[in-house]
């Protein structure tokens, strides 16, 4: 790093940092390598462990079944979601009987629209479930987290669906319309599968990390 040049030690590096005195001529540097001694050490990696590629081929299959059930959904709940409408509609008006008449063809135009907002609810959810699957098997880290949300939020519908079952009834009363008992009993068939690929889910979170991948420190040569 320094000569003697009879009289001091003076630096070997130029002013301007671009050669080296070797002791006989001047040298170029090499100005992208850092210093000897003072190399970041690198940081620690995470690795897969037994449980990743399951974790992985369970919510990419997971998600594959409901792509295919969200497809399916405008062709069966259309016909209960505008018997929905319709209950509603007469509800109201026999609640308010001096009402003004609603126009010729609301009815029919309310229900269209269900029809249209239950396609575009599918692609969407088409969309989603896409996203996901490429997210399992690429291993992304916030993906994880948006899957175990999501999960969560299907875990804690599964007693509301009971509710809506055995208590059912009297709350549709209240709101003026109802949906056939079927579809609620749809929803708990779906969510225990959800709910138990979410407790697993959050178990590999706790114990080794997202996706099941524990973080493994380097080794130092």
């Amino acid at each position: 790093m320094y000569y003697w040049d009879g009289q001091q030690w003076v630096s070997t590096l130029s002013h301007d940092g671009r050669s080296r005195w070797n002791g006989s001529a001047w040298v170029p540097t090499l100005q992208s390598r850092p210093p000897v001694g003072y190399q970041a050490a690198p940081g620690a990696t995470r690795q897969p462990t037994s449980w990743t590629r399951p974790l992985q081929y369970a919510v990419a299959g997971w998600y594959a079944l409901s792509a295919l059930y969200t497809l399916t959904t405008p062709f069966w709940m259309n016909g209960p979601m505008t018997a929905a409408i319709r209950q509603s509609i007469e509800r109201q008006q026999q609640r308010q009987p001096t009402a003004t008449p609603l126009p010729p063809g609301f009815t029919e135009t309310m229900s269209s629209l269900m029809a249209v907002g239950l396609w575009i609810s599918a692609v969407i959810g088409v969309a989603i479930c896409v996203v996901v699957i490429v997210g399992a098997f690429k291993r992304w880290t916030w993906m994880y987290y948006v899957v175990l949300v999501l999960l969560g939020f299907s875990t804690i519908s599964l007693p509301l669906n009971f509710i809506n079952i055995f208590v059912g009834p009297s709350m549709a009363a209240a709101q003026g319309f109802s949906l056939p008992a079927w579809t609620y009993w749809i929803s708990v068939v779906l969510s225990i599968p959800a709910a138990a690929l979410f407790v697993w889910m959050l178990i590999a979170l706790i114990k080794r990390g997202p996706w099941a991948m524990t973080r493994v420190a380097p080794a130092l040569s």
